[in-house]
Parts: C-alpha cells; sequence; structure tokens
C-alpha cells in the first residue's frame, strides 16, 4: 500500500465519486433506504478491502443483490435483511475454510452472461416507480410491481420525475462513450438536484439521514426466525460468492500482474457480511462496475478501495443534508443507465453466434433470473448446461467395425482373410461409455449382421460407469443369444473395476474371452472357428499356438493396444 499511495488515493477519490450515487440507488431499491446503501458501502467496502483476496476489488451493495433482498424486505423486514447478512457472512467464512473458491470457476460464461443480463432487466423493472414518480406497490415480483406502476403512472401522469430520470440516464451512457474516465453519474445527479432546486420542481426526493453511521447493535437478531430465513441466507451467500468471485476474476483480465486468491475473497466477504448488519447495512459483494473503475483509474493495491470507503464515510458525517436533496429519478435514471452498461451487448453476440446450445444456456439463464431468482436461475443455467455437455460429450462416443487385416498374426493369403471376415467381425470402442452414450452402443451392437465371433476392442474407451457396464453386459448376452461368441480385448485397468463389480465379464474371463490385445482374441476367435468346423486345419496354417493366450493375457496387462 506504500508504493504508489497518490495512485491509489486519486483512484479511491474517483470510486468514490462513482460509487456514491450507485450506493444510495440500490440501497433505496432494496427497501432499507439510502443509509442502508452508504453503511453497506462504508463498512462492507472498508472490511472486504483488508481481509479479502483481491488487492483490487471493490465491495458494497450491489444491483444483483438488491434484487435477492426485495423479497425478503417484503416477507421479513428490515429485521430479516439484517439477519440473512449475518448469516450469510458466517456461510461464507464456513465456504472459505472449506476451500470452495476454485469451484466457482466452473460456472460457464453462457450462465453468466444470461444472469447479468436477467439481473440488468430486473434492476431496469425495479426502477420503473421511482422513475415515473409513483408510489412503489406492494409485491415482490417485479414484473407485476412494474406493470402496477405504469398503470398508477397513466392514471395519474407525472412528467417531471420521468424526464429526469431519462436526462440522467442520457447523460450518463453518452458521456461514458464521449469521456470514460469522467464521472458523469455524480456530474448527473448533482445536476439534477440543483436543477429540482432551483425550479422547484414537484419531485420525491431522498429525505432525511442520519448524520453518520449508527451506532453497533444486535437488536435484529432473532433465534426464532432462523428457521424461516435460511433458504433466503443460502441464496444470499451463494450470490455474493458467485459475484464477489466473478468481479475478482475481472480484476485480474483488466491488471497484468494481479491474481486473486479465492478462498480469502470469500472470508473477507464474509467478515464484511457478518459486521455490515451491526451497522444497518445490507448484505455486500464485489463490485464489477466499480472494481473496473478502480482498475482503469490507476489502483495497484488494497489502499484505493480503503479510500473509497473513508471518502464515503466523510460524505455521510458531513454532507448528508445535501445527500437528503438528491431527487429519487435521478437515481433510478444512474440505474437505468448502468442496467444498459452491464451487458457487453458484443460478447453476448458472440455467445449466441457460437453454438446453439450456448444460446438456449443464455437464454434461459436470463428467463429464469426475471421469472424465478437469482440462485433458481444459476441452477437452471447449469443443468441445461450440464445437460448440453453430456449431449456433445456422448455425441463424440463412436463404435467403430475395423478391419482384422493389420491385427491378425502371421501370413495369411486373400482366400483366408475373405474366410475370416466372413465369421469374424472387430468393433472399437471409442470415448466415453456411460449413461447418455451408453444405449446407442446397445442398439448398434445389436444390429451385427449373422456372424460367428465379435470382438470388442476397449482400449480406446476414455471413462466408464455403473450403466455403460451393464448395457455392454447387456449387449454381450444378446448378442451370445444369437449364437455370437464374444471376445473382449484392450480394457484399460481402471475400467476393470466397474466390470467386475457388475459382473459383466466374469463369464467371459472365466472362458478365457477376455484379452491384453486384439491378436490374441483374433487368435481365439479362429481357434473357436476351427473347433466349431468353420475353418480347416489348413486355414490355421501359420498361426501361431493359442494354449498359452491367458499367460500372454496376464503378462501383457495393463499395455492394450
Amino acid at each position: 500500500m506504500g508504493r504508489r499511495p497518490r495512485r491509489d488515493l486519486l483512484a479511491g477519490l474517483t470510486v468514490a465519486i462513482v460509487a456514491l450515487p450507485l450506493a444510495l440507488g440500490f440501497g433505496i431499491s432494496s427497501g432499507m433506504g439510502a443509509e442502508a446503501g452508504l453503511a453497506t458501502a462504508v463498512v462492507a467496502g472498508a472490511l472486504a478491502a483488508v481481509f479479502g483476496g483481491s488487492g483490487l476489488q471493490v465491495s458494497g451493495p450491489t444491483g444483483a443483490m438488491t434484487v435477492v433482498l426485495v423479497p425478503i424486505m417484503h416477507a421479513h423486514g428490515a429485521s430479516g435483511v439484517l439477519m440473512v447478512g449475518l448469516m450469510a457472512g458466517l456461510m461464507l467464512i464456513a465456504l472459505a475454510l472449506g476451500r470452495t473458491g476454485k469451484y466457482m470457476a466452473l460456472v460457464p460464461a453462457p450462465v453468466v452472461e444470461g444472469f447479468t443480463i436477467g439481473i440488468a432487466c430486473v434492476i431496469g423493472l425495479q426502477q420503473i416507480p421511482s422513475a415515473l414518480g409513483v408510489p412503489t406497490p406492494e409485491g415482490d415480483k417485479v414484473i407485476a410491481v412494474a406493470w402496477q406502476a405504469v398503470q398508477d403512472f397513466t392514471g395519474q401522469p407525472r412528467w417531471w420525475p420521468l424526464a429526469l430520470a431519462l436526462a440522467v440516464a442520457g447523460l450518463m451512457l453518452a458521456g461514458a462513450r464521449w469521456r470514460p474516465t469522467v464521472p458523469f453519474s455524480l456530474l448527473a445527479v448533482a445536476a439534477a438536484t440543483v436543477g429540482a432546486e432551483l425550479a422547484d420542481l414537484p419531485v420525491s426526493r431522498i429525505g432525511q439521514l442520519p448524520a453518520g453511521l449508527p451506532a453497533p447493535s444486535l437488536s435484529f437478531l432473532a433465534p426464532s426466525a432462523l428457521g424461516s430465513l435460511l433458504a433466503p441466507a443460502v441464496a444470499v451467500a451463494a450470490l455474493a460468492a458467485l459475484e464477489s468471485l466473478l468481479s475478482a476474476a475481472v480484476a485480474d483480465g483488466m491488471s497484468v500482474n494481479h491474481r486473486h486468491h479465492p478462498d480469502r475473497e470469500l472470508f473477507g466477504q464474509g467478515v464484511a457480511n457478518l459486521l455490515a448488519p451491526l451497522f444497518g447495512g445490507v448484505p455486500a459483494t464485489g463490485a464489477i462496475a466499480r472494481t473496473a473503475v478502480n482498475v482503469r483509474a490507476g489502483a495497484t493495491s488494497r489502499l484505493a478501495a480503503l479510500a473509497h470507503a473513508a471518502i464515503l464515510a466523510v460524505i455521510v458525517y458531513s454532507a448528508a443534508g445535501l445527500v437528503a436533496r438528491i431527487p429519487l429519478a435521478a437515481l433510478a435514471g444512474v440505474l437505468l443507465a448502468t442496467c444498459v452498461r452491464m451487458v457487453e451487448v458484443g460478447s453476448v453476440k458472440a455467445m449466441i453466434r457460437s453454438t446453439r446450445g450456448d444460446a438456449v444456456v443464455l437464454a434461459m439463464t436470463a428467463l429464469a433470473t426475471v421469472a424465478l431468482d437469482l440462485v433458481a436461475a444459476v441452477i437452471v443455467g447449469l443443468v441445461v448446461a450440464g445437460a448440453l455437455a453430456l449431449r456433445a460429450v456422448a455425441r463424440n462416443a463412436r463404435l467403430d467395425e475395423m478391419p482384422l487385416r493389420p491385427d491378425l498374426p502371421g501370413d495369411h493369403t486373400e482366400q483366408e482373410h475373405a474366410l475370416l471376415a466372413e465369421h469374424i467381425v472387430a468393433y472399437r470402442l471409442d470415448g466415453p461409455l456411460f449413461f447418455a452414450a451408453a444405449h446407442r452402443f446397445l442398439l448398434e451392437l445389436s444390429e451385427v449382421a449373422s456372424v460367428s465371433a465379435v470382438i470388442l476392442r476397449m482400449s480406446r474407451v476414455t471413462t466408464i460407469d455403473a450403466t455403460g457396464a451393464l448395457v455392454l453386459g447387456d449387449a454381450i448376452e444378446r448378442l451370445e443369444r444369437r449364437g455370437i461368441t464374444v471376445y473382449v480385448s484392450g480394457i484399460r485397468d481402471g475400467h476393470h473395476q466397474p466390470l467386475h463389480a457388475l459382473g459383466v465379464i466374469a463369464r467371459l474371463d472365466e472362458t478365457g474371452r477376455v484379452f491384453a490385445t486384439t491378436p490374441e482374441a483374433i487368435a481365439a476367435a479362429r481357434d473357436h472357428l476351427h473347433r466349431a468346423g468353420l475353418l480347416t486345419a489348413e486355414d490355421r496354417a501359420g498361426q501361431p499356438d493359442n494354449s498359452s493366450g491367458q499367460v500372454r493375457q496376464r503378462a501383457a496387462e495393463g499395455h492394450p493396444r
């Protein structure tokens, strides 16, 4: 922190200017009030900066968390929100101690993009009542609340709030394209506030704020409510972990040599969420937009995030009266512009064009975010992505008929090759033999033409599960019921356990039909054809004796080809 303090302090000032209207807006959107948003930005921002795993991360109230908090506020009130934040903090610390941070990187990119689009839509819908200048209707379904607000507005239109909201949003979006480094959000809010005061516009304002942070208090604790708040706390903890680690990864990508520690980041967010409720703050996460501003402003250490929290604290203690005069419609405009900027249009287009599966995952995650809730949306996205991934893997699995000639030991005439090909067929199994692909193998093997022997070459099977083993055993039984003798070659060491545990190849092993290499299996099949009278003694000329085939099988175990 002492290497480049001037750059860090300047970056902290820049982030604080950007964070002030966002903290106010997200606090109001959550239902807890502007003072809760400021308390979160100050307390959680400072604690996460000290204890977190990223030196560039800026934490505080976010739009995604606001989306989760609205129904909690509606169902349990302010004390429920504070209690959920404390419980989520404990869960995040437990996740950190369990070293689960690395698993967050497994969330597919289409899920994250769809999640972000859905959050942007929900935040935008939440701003409609304030932008239209009508009281926020009751309810926790954002679509229904927004629709009711539109109906209230059409019954008694109030145009000044809408004009302020659109003007602030337009100035922010245009300014970001013209001069990305200028904090147009604060300039737009300041201009809207001054204009509303001078013109004495009939618009709602934030209202009186306490001149400072409240004293720490545990008055919201209610052990009797733990059961009903457990599920919301899990949702808050999951969202805080996902968004914080995603934001830290974004900071890594924007910097040169910085790398965050995921488990320590979870611990820092846990400490921040554990203590912020004591000061009336809402649950917090790493904030992607503020973190990006911090990096672009030249931050090099945690001092920048600490300075951002300290500057906001100064504003809380010295400028509460000025903040109270800010029109709610101006903050609605800030958040509407933030929604637009959350969606990276180029990235979304590229993902939609990449594969149909990615487009489906992105769309379903976004729709689930708007229609359900954020945790359910992530679960839906992961399930759909997983199903499509399994489908793609299963399609890569193949069952190919292989020519016998390269694997035949000894010298053979064309007539001998033709005779063997009439009675022996070899199939090579490529890829995973698991539940998503196994039944297709069964259908293909069941259509084998009338031959005397089938050799299953398994050296290229990458994985096999219980379903795959059982289906393989079923296919072998079907072939044998048709009078076809089955031989197996090249089973990898790691695949013996499921095959033996389920009794799939026990009978084949007992009768000497499991081999380490394919030539040994072919030689055994030729012996079988001779005993069945399908090959004469002359046809066997030049073939090695297979009486010690089992010995060679054991010697070559673990070296299939």
